[in-house]
């Protein structure tokens, strides 16, 4: 025996150490996703697919049977679901040492709500250099999903993350991954890069400590050589880039795919992932990325894809995403086709996908391409050769085909003028579409892009009615109150396609929403009949003897008889036209000068002036008021914000024609010629963007001379603008419209940003509050009162008083960048002010204060002060668990407020551990967690209190002391 034992012995550490490694060594990375499966109830089919490490040995991913899903509403206080998930097979190894193991449950949501789906497991795997704290096979590992169960969303489910999140980075290369989301409905996905957590209280996650992987070891370059490293996450496309790893190792990192659906948010998953750093004998290979596209349903797709290494390794090329999946989108589904699979230094691919109507979406779909390297023949230290892959995403965007044939004529109708629309039977005929049609006075041609659906406000149609996408015609008698006899008007179809589940009878009608171009236009070209203000400039700027112009085209109509126009007019670009300034008769005899009204003696100075002119005709003898003209107001140019030896220009005007897509002019006074004004600048103009101009005493205009200027403090400058706009419609004349602002003078007298402000923010007491531990019990909202002084002067230099304002930001946790909360106009006196943050959830956060002056310069921050709660938990120190209803349960005084997560250990007089939770109330009852009643006596107890706090991972308060448990 005494030569066995020892054997023995040896054997059993061994298998101890095994199982300690089997322990140690598990999950790398992981995410929970889910889908509702009911039509009749909120039941989902939830999944965590998880990746262990099996670098030492399967044994911690074939343990792994089951796991424990936590759900609960995140709006409730109340105890959440904890469910039991089985493991589903088979779990592959996929490579790098790692296999993806799923669980599955369905599961009953019992009301509407947000609720956080979430799993936890301890140990993580070991040597992850940037997480802790270390070591890190001591830290759990944890992922959440929000899920929004709402009746509206339909069959809505999470999107799923089809490309598994294991590769290998090298040192010293780029790095990318996808997660390749697909969204089955069609649903907006958007990234972030999150922190990773652990297991908090009652689902909930905490923060671990991190830092972004680029910050491990040096500094480091970029693959290219810039420096530093960068590692960052495209919002838009989900590409996460290292570029480029420094030191080999574990890294783990974590992102949020958020889905939005209307620019509404209705869920998130989190994506705990890892990367494997190696010191790689070979370089990445490379593949060409693929422009984006946009096709009309009914199109085949055709793209060839080509990956190259300049090693000549043997190269796999391989794709995922949506399209391939009959569970994801309805079928024809696209196939990827690679002749030369394995070839050496160079590998082709052929995607093919025949779309479909049912193809149509809102979100484009992106189909990730993936190239993976390995050593081919003849290379040396093949057994040091470690894999690299790169990817590139196609975008590819299935819009509805236009509607064609659209036309119309006049109808009879009671309602007055109307007319009948009819069109061709529409070629993608959806369940639930609509055909959409929209009208405008006039006639033009707008651009068209394959990629833009739909039409654009700017256009100036509007929808007047919508049928089912089966119809092919519809009555336009403007709502039952007739059309105006004699306008020409124009129409335009646009199909519509709703989003799946929308009708949850109808589940997996349609794949993702979206709408189909615009047809082409149908112009009723009709004479006009209405008078139409092309013009309201601004010739003379004062504050008593400013002139304003006014000019209109003339209406079509018979000659010779008597018609009116009565002008009105209204101060500000948003003012009512109130005041009638003309009344201009007419017989409407070609050439006579009654397109025009010359206004004076306005305070062009200090106001723009907005007008509308009412059209008077003869019916039946008498003037009729026949209709009224769309306001149009003249041009405003203003200051912007004060730049630094610039001054900044902005000017706008509300008018019925479009100022958009056109280049206006800027001119400047000539100071060695006063009255004079030079062009300086042409702007060009696109879209809805602001009209603005930066002026740096640069003549940018040389064709009628070039006269520079240098841009001085306590010198001033006179500017006017000319806008260039249109109709876009041939029917008036002139095309183009000219139309001058009232001449601005500035002073560049105060450029120069104002001093920061000296913030001061209320303390709390905690020395009073803990006698107080009730203080505030009941309390949702809390308040932190802020205040600040202006400086009169910083490192003996004058600080600007002209302060107007200043701006309060704020931000939960002292490592994120503060957001505005507030702007605050200055009392009489700039030098100090006020403000209380409202509606607080605890008085933890950090603020900076900025002022600023009447030039819109904003100063540098303030000092930034952060405040925290107290920490308030006081524990008594004897409870009687008898079940008399007085003192039963061992718990902190009154509510422990701003606690954030408790872990409470209980022990016997001889240190046995006897009871533990992580219940912020504790609720202990003097049993066992196994449900034994403890014996009366003294019992030792440690509580670890985390509270919420400024800082992300608050330190720990640990309590320690006894409790006399009496029966």
């Amino acid at each position: 025996m005494r030569s066995v034992l020892p054997f023995l012995l040896f054997f059993f550490l061994i298998l101890l150490g095994a199982g300690f490694e089997a322990r140690a060594t598990h999950i790398r990375a992981g995410e929970i996703t889910a889908r509702r499966i009911s039509l009749t109830s909120p039941t989902y089919e939830i999944k965590l697919t998880a990746y262990f490490d099996i670098q030492n040995g399967p044994g911690a991913s074939e343990a792994q049977t089951k796991v424990f899903f936590t759900i609960g509403n995140v709006r409730s206080s109340g105890i959440p679901d904890i469910i039991e998930a089985p493991r589903q097979l088979p779990f592959p190894n996929i490579g790098n040492n790692t296999t993806q193991n799923t669980y599955i449950i369905n599961y009953t949501f019992p009301s509407t709500g947000k609720y956080r789906i979430s799993f936890e497991e301890d140990n993580r795997n070991n040597g992850i250099l940037n997480i802790g704290p270390p070591p890190t096979q001591n830290l759990n590992f944890y992922v959440s999903t929000i899920l929004e169960i709402n009746s509206t969303l339909g069959l809505n489910q999470t999107p799923v993350l089809l490309n598994a999140p294991i590769d290998l980075a090298a040192v010293g290369q780029r790095y990318i991954h996808n997660p390749n989301a697909f969204d089955a409905d069609g649903d907006s996905l958007a990234y972030r890069l999150f922190i990773p957590q652990r297991s908090g209280v009652n689902g909930a996650g905490i923060n671990l400590q991190y830092v972004d992987p680029n910050q491990i070891g040096t500094p480091g370059q970029t693959e290219t050589g810039a420096s530093p490293a960068t590692f960052r996450m495209d919002k838009l496309t989900g590409d996460l880039i290292w570029d480029a790893p420094v030191t080999k190792g574990y890294y783990n990192v974590a992102f949020i795919v958020e889905e939005w659906r209307d620019g509404v948010l209705i869920g998130e998953i989190v994506r705990d992932m890892q990367i494997i750093v190696e010191d790689a004998r070979n370089d990445r290979p490379l593949i060409q990325p693929i422009p984006d596209i946009c096709v009309e349903a009914g199109t085949l797709i055709n793209q060839r894809v080509t990956a190259t290494d300049k090693n000549g390794d043997k190269l796999t090329l391989t794709s995922t995403g949506g399209v391939y999946q009959s569970t994801l989108i309805s079928p024809a589904l696209a196939s990827f086709n690679v002749a030369n699979q394995g070839a050496q230094g160079s590998v082709n691919g052929q995607f093919i996908w025949q779309t479909s109507c049912n193809h149509i979406r809102l979100e484009p779909y992106d189909v990730l391409f993936k190239v993976e390297d390995a050593a081919g023949p003849g290379v040396p230290n093949a057994s040091l050769f470690r894999k690299l892959v790169d990817m590139t995403t196609l975008s590819i965007r299935v819009y509805g085909p236009k509607a064609t044939g659209l036309r119309a004529v006049a109808a009879t109708d009671p309602a007055g003028v109307a007319y009948r629309l009819t069109w061709d039977s529409y070629k993608c005929q959806i369940a639930g579409a609509k055909i959409v049609v929209y009208r405008k006075v006039g006639c033009t041609d707008i651009p068209e892009d394959v990629c833009i659906t739909g039409l654009d406000p700017s256009s100036g149609y509007t929808e007047v009615g919508r049928v089912d996408v089966n119809q092919t015609s519809y009555l336009d008698n403007n709502n039952g109150t007739g059309l105006q006899s004699g306008v020409s008007y124009s129409y335009r179809l646009v199909v519509e396609f709703p989003r799946p589940g929308t009708n949850i009878n109808e589940p997996g009608s349609l794949v993702g929403g979206g709408e189909s171009v615009a047809s082409d236009e149908f112009c009723l070209n009709l004479p006009l009949v209405m008078p139409v203000i092309t013009n309201v400039t601004v010739d003379s700027t004062s504050a008593t003897k400013g002139v304003i112009t006014v000019k209109w085209i003339r209406p079509v109509a018979k000659s010779g008889l008597p018609a009116q126009y009565r002008l009105y007019r209204g101060v500000g670009q948003n003012g009512t036209p109130s005041t009638l300034v003309a009344t201009i008769n007419t017989n409407l005899t070609p050439g006579a000068a009654d397109t025009l009204f010359v206004d004076r003696n306005l305070n062009t100075e200090g106001n723009a002036y907005n007008y509308r002119l009412d059209y008077y005709t003869t019916q039946n003898g008498q003037l009729t008021k026949f209709d009224d003209t769309e306001t149009a107001s003249s041009v405003r140019l203003e200051q912007g914000a004060a730049e630094p030896d610039e001054i900044r220009l902005n000017w706008s005007a509300l008018v019925p024609w479009s100022n958009n897509n056109r280049i206006h002019r800027v001119y400047r006074e000539d100071k060695r010629n006063p009255g004079t004004f030079n062009r300086i600048a042409e702007v060009s103009v696109k879209g809805n963007q602001t009209f603005t101009y930066l002026d740096d005493g640069t003549d940018k205009y040389a064709a009628d001379g070039t006269i520079n200027t240098t841009i001085v403090a306590d010198s001033n400058y006179c500017y006017k603008v000319e806008t260039v706009g249109s109709y876009n419609n041939s029917q008036i004349r002139p095309a183009v419209l000219y139309n001058f602002s009232q001449i601005l003078c500035i002073s560049s007298a105060d450029t120069s940003k104002p001093c920061p402000p000296v913030l001061t923010l209320d303390p709390l007491n905690c020395d009073s509050l803990n006698a107080h531990p009730d203080a505030f019990c009941g309390e949702v909202s809390f308040t932190n009162h802020l205040s600040w002084r202006y400086p009169s002067e910083v490192n003996g230099k004058e600080c600007d008083a002209n302060v107007s304002s200043y701006k309060i930001y704020y931000a939960r946790y002292e490592d994120e960048t503060p957001g505005l909360i507030a702007t605050v106009t200055t009392p009489p006196s700039p030098l100090a002010t006020t403000y209380d943050h409202q509606g607080l959830t605890s008085f933890a956060g950090c603020y900076y204060v900025t002022a600023v002056n009447r030039f819109g310069a904003e100063s540098a921050p303030s000092n930034t002060v952060c405040k925290d709660n107290c920490p308030m938990y006081v524990l008594p120190n004897v409870f009687t668990p008898n079940n008399d209803g007085k003192n039963d349960i061992f718990q902190p005084y009154e509510c422990p407020s701003f606690v954030q997560s408790v872990e409470f250990k209980a022990f016997n007089r001889w240190g046995a551990q006897v009871y533990s939770t992580r219940d912020v109330n504790i609720n202990w009852n003097g049993t066992t967690n196994n449900g034994k009643e403890l014996a009366a006596g003294q019992y030792y107890y440690e509580a670890t209190i985390h509270f919420e706090s400024s800082r992300r991972e608050s330190p720990a308060k640990v309590l320690k002391g006894w409790v006399q448990l009496l029966r």
